[in-house]
């Protein structure tokens, strides 16, 4: 797996103060993306144990809401088993903290990743310029939801994250 970034101290990608992964690779390439960059699977740099480590000692922080996964697409093939992998690590070792997930894909298509054992909150769908709306908190366009991951995998049907 490759990334682009991790961004600490961030307050618009999910619910508190968190740090983001910005994964590289993303087969969704939506229109007027905020992030083009991201796209290609080989752009941006390895995903070492320093770029593990670096998001570890943020969650070690009392303050840290949580870890979010964005880009590109965390749920792009060539991401999923690292993900996956990361995610559980940090479930075990953070419990209390929460994972937001971005990616274009529906719910409809990864609820049953194994990835969602360990995912709070799903924004699903892909950016939209047409639906675009920078009233909506989480998402960029109309589009997208803001999915309570646990809730829907529990009751078998989408439901919304409260904001």
């Amino acid at each position: 797996m490759r990334y682009h970034n991790i961004t600490r101290d961030d307050m618009l990608n999910g619910d508190g103060l968190r740090v983001v992964l910005w994964v590289a690779g993303c087969n969704h390439c939506c229109k007027e993306c905020q992030n083009p960059v991201t796209w290609d699977p080989n752009g941006g740099l390895p995903f070492d144990q320093a770029a593990r480590q670096e998001i570890f000692d943020q969650l070690e922080k009392s303050y840290i809401s949580g870890v979010t996964f964005s880009g590109g697409d965390p749920l792009y093939p060539g991401n999923r088993m690292e993900i996956t992998a990361l995610a559980k690590e940090i479930r075990e070792k953070f419990p209390e903290k929460t994972i937001w997930m971005y990616t274009g894909s529906l719910w409809e298509t990864v609820k049953n990743y194994e990835v969602m054992k360990y995912v709070d909150v799903l924004v699903d769908g892909e950016y939209e310029c047409d639906k675009r709306d920078t009233q909506l908190h989480w998402k960029g366009s109309s589009n997208q939801r803001v999915i309570n991951v646990q809730d829907s995998l529990r009751r078998g049907q989408v439901v919304l994250h409260n904001s």
